[in-house]
């Protein structure tokens, strides 16, 4: 079996692959994985081939246009278009070269999807986040002024489509490239459990878990409570930052706060305070008794793998659909406020009210009994015999 895989620039979207990559090469497949330089050893260390999107005005890794994709349709569009325009040639190129079996990629890797509809391959949808339909999408919670700026985009939005289709891309409309229907072979990385309205979804879905990579380095626990704390790479909150190492450093707790490469400017901390650009996720989430997270499904998910009770900040749309599921299943506290008390009266609930914990630990077992890479693996050779 010969398989094109596609993903975008970024971590979160990347590492929950690549062990179905090594699973795959393993079994003695063929992947051609085509990604960013950055992420070139990695790919290539699961087994794959590595083909280079570099160089090709692909504007979706400039920081500033990644952050407003979510923002903008109809600029998401056009971003989408001409990533794919740009890469026209040579994903054609390299298809008729590698003639793959199946073309999985990632769900907002669009042009992933595209290749495989302009050369009539089948398809296979990598979904790190959520999968969401007309059920589940009810956790975004978009406002009416979201559903109203999607309307007068529009016209601007069907523009682009045009683009597609002069260039021999069979779409009828912006749906075709953004939505997976329930005839859409889908992998999604999370449990039926922790899935939001899982039974709205046909069995082309395989809800196979998170993807966990194993403690190498175990972390030393220095108190009878450690919290951990991690809002990812990109926020920034100085003032919550403070508040957290002001509040829990009058604690006898652990505290271990990874915060980025931006940690100046947090001297004299308290002992029981430590403060990283990064640490082994892994490891100090086997250890932690509480998780402050901004919800990013793969943070999210190891936390409860490991059966850590979540305090829930999320930044965005997609994060706060992983809060909603989280407190709806009792395994977290949303916080109400960045302020001192806030934190503390959040922390104080995951970790002493024993619910949170268990319900932690229902999500946990869910998780534990999915069927992982090999299932995967299994559903891709699947999809390949349909042919």
């Amino acid at each position: 079996m010969r398989i094109a895989w596609f993903c975008i620039p970024a971590h979160g979207h990347t590492n929950p692959t690549l062990g179905i990559v090594r699973a795959l090469t393993d079994a003695g497949h063929e992947v051609f994985y085509f990604s960013f330089e950055m992420f070139r050893e990695k790919i290539e260390q699961a087994g794959a081939v590595f083909i280079g999107c570099d160089g090709y005005d692909f504007d979706m890794e400039d920081k500033g246009n990644a952050d407003r994709v979510g923002k903008d349709k109809a600029f998401a569009t056009e971003l989408l278009v001409s990533s794919t325009l740009a890469l026209d040639a040579m994903t054609t190129e390299k298809i008729g070269e590698i003639r793959p079996d199946v073309i999985v990629s990632d769900s907002v890797a669009f042009w992933g999807k595209l290749v495989a509809i302009k050369h009539g391959i089948p398809y296979v949808s990598s979904t790190t986040t959520f999968a969401f339909n007309r059920y589940s999408a009810k956790y975004m919670k978009e406002t009416p002024w979201d559903i109203a700026k999607m309307l007068l985009a529009m016209p601007r939005i069907n523009r682009q489509i045009r683009r597609l289709q002069e260039q021999g891309y069979p779409v009828k409309g912006i749906l075709d490239i953004v939505q997976n229907d329930n005839e859409t072979n889908t992998i999604v990385y999370t449990s039926g459990y922790f899935q939001p309205c899982a039974e709205t979804f046909s069995d082309r879905y395989h809800f196979i878990g998170p993807s966990i990579r194993p403690v190498t380095e175990p972390y030393p626990k220095t108190a009878d409570k450690t919290v951990y704390i991690s809002m990812g790479t990109v926020n920034q909150n100085r003032e919550f930052y403070r508040n957290c190492i002001h509040a829990l450093g009058q604690t006898d707790w652990q505290i271990i706060l990874s915060m980025g490469t931006n940690t100046e400017h947090f001297d004299d901390l308290p002992a029981n305070v430590q403060v990283h650009a990064s640490v082994d996720q892994m490891a100090v989430l086997s250890i932690a008794d509480a998780f402050i997270t901004h919800c990013g499904m793969n943070s999210a998910s190891e936390g409860l793998y490991f059966r850590v009770p979540l305090v829930l900040f999320p930044q965005t749309p997609e994060q706060g659909a992983v809060a909603a599921r989280t407190e709806e299943l009792g395994a977290g506290v949303r916080l109400r406020s960045i302020s001192e008390e806030d934190i503390m009266d959040a922390l104080q609930k995951v970790l002493f009210e024993p619910s949170y914990r268990e319900n932690a630990i229902r999500i946990s077992e869910s998780f534990r009994a999915c069927g992982g890479a090999q299932e995967a693996v299994a559903f891709l050779e699947a999809v390949c015999r349909e042919q």
